[in-house]
């Protein structure tokens, strides 16, 4: 049941260019008048994007294998929420040691050639873990720490991936362009990934780590061909990496917009974990309080994936009628009544339900809350306070899952799930309280890119 709140991509308004290295002509911010928006045509995303959300499909349809079939790998070895836990916080950790660093390489290296190496070393890395299956020396230990492998490609894909969405893609279909990106992230991570992984893991664990290896080396040979170009930012001045790390925290920090979307969703993504560290425990298996089957769960899970196209498809309608932060706000306050209901009512139609409202509205929000942050942002900016923010966003996520698993060994699941929906509830608020549509405006008219050029 995944509910997080995305961290900030703060990603910057970009025209389309086939290289990154020349800043188009901006315009000024803020949405066209409404008559505008429903006459106007609108401008096509383009064949870049195509190949980037292919490549994207790709690579979260290999995140879906894994992100699936190793818990459930992990719970035939284990029922300990403590080893459970653990697991969990090794998928997180990463951003937080490398979320910075992350960052600064973003905003130095080509991000097409960024996401293209990080792809690779994925693959290689997978295709180490299915060979170490096969051959029986795949341990609870050794998933762990494949596990932190994967996560630390996945803190440069990741960056890399976001950066370039921007780039190649017109400013005014940035909301479609996000709705479609995060459509396909859950699409093929949840609704294709979930219950492959639950067919391959009746193969075998090799065929979990294996297949995903092979979608990675398909998603870099389609960004090869598919982007070409150089998606490099300018630099005006040579700065060093530790001034480039203290400018992109400080931006975070001081930042009216960034900093509550950002500590609000590092807290709620750390309830988040919290809750899906143990939730297994208290859905799978014969002495769980569900009794979910192993593939059966997979198959619920792709509730998430159906509700998430609905939100997608929902999204740009929606604030083209709607207050953009009311219907952002509404999506992110509806979470933790939703996961009280897995504990109050643990049936399988019920927690059916849960997940596609979920998925509709946590896709709604985080699209969002993504392209308000990518009209704040400067675009000299980019890697650096996207690796902030994601390092205090998803920084906090191992730490979520560390918690639960203590909580749990010595009070039970069912504490770590109230708490983890009271937690969010209360995160949720910050924003609500501090950000209003005068906020994000000055925002916006305070960001040199969108200042008109002559």
């Amino acid at each position: 049941m995944t509910t997080s709140t995305h961290a900030p991509t703060t990603e910057p308004t970009t025209a389309t260019t086939s290289t990154a290295t020349t800043p188009p002509t901006r315009t000024t911010p803020g949405p066209p008048p409404a008559d505008a928006t429903e006459t106007a045509p609108l401008e096509p995303l383009g064949g870049r994007f195509l190949a980037l959300l292919t490549s994207t499909g790709l690579a979260n349809l290999g995140d879906g294998v894994v992100q699936m079939g190793a818990p459930l790998v992990a719970l035939t070895l284990t029922r300990s929420p403590g080893q459970l836990a653990l697991l969990a916080a090794a998928t997180w950790l990463p951003w937080l040691l490398l979320g910075l660093l992350g960052g600064v390489v973003i905003d130095r290296t080509d991000r097409r050639t960024a996401q293209v190496v990080a792809l690779g070393v994925r693959g290689a890395l997978l295709a180490t873990g299915a060979a170490l299956a096969l051959t029986g020396h795949l341990t609870i230990l050794t998933l762990v720490l494949l596990v932190l492998g994967y996560g630390v490609t996945e803190v440069f894909a990741d960056l890399a991936q976001t950066a370039l969405v921007p780039d190649l893609v017109p400013r005014s279909r940035l909301q479609a362009a996000n709705g479609r990106v995060l459509a396909t992230q859950q699409v093929t991570n949840t609704f294709v990934g979930s219950p492959l992984a639950g067919g391959l893991l009746a193969l075998g664990t090799g065929w979990v780590l294996g297949v995903p290896a092979a979608m990675a080396v398909i998603a870099v040979v389609v960004l090869l061909r598919g982007i070409p170009g150089r998606y490099r930012a300018e630099r005006s001045t040579p700065t060093r990496a530790s001034a480039d790390v203290r400018e992109g925290v400080r931006y975070v920090v001081h930042h009216p917009v960034l900093r509550p979307f950002v500590l609000a969703g590092g807290v709620m993504n750390m309830a988040n974990t919290a809750y899906m560290a143990v939730f297994l425990l208290w859905a799978v298996g014969p002495g769980s309080q569900v009794g979910v089957r192993a593939e059966h769960y997979a198959l619920l899970a792709t509730l998430f994936a159906l509700g998430a196209i609905g939100g997608s498809l929902l999204t740009e309608r929606l604030v083209r009628r709607l207050p953009e932060l009311g219907v952002m706000y509404v999506c992110w306050g509806v979470i933790a009544p939703m996961l009280l209901v897995p504990v109050l009512v643990p049936r399988v139609a019920a927690i059916g339900a849960v997940m596609v409202l979920l998925g509709a509205t946590n896709t709604i929000g985080n699209t969002i809350s993504m392209s308000l942050r990518q009209r704040v942002v400067p675009r000299e900016l980019l890697g650096r306070t996207s690796g902030a923010g994601r390092t205090i966003a998803y920084g906090l996520m191992p730490v979520g899952a560390l918690l639960a698993g203590v909580i749990g060994e010595q009070a039970g699941i069912r504490p770590v799930l109230v708490g983890a929906a009271v937690v969010t509830a209360l995160a949720a608020l910050y924003p609500v309280f501090t950000v209003r549509r005068a906020t994000v405006a000055a925002a916006e008219a305070a960001n040199p890119d969108l200042t008109p050029t002559a």
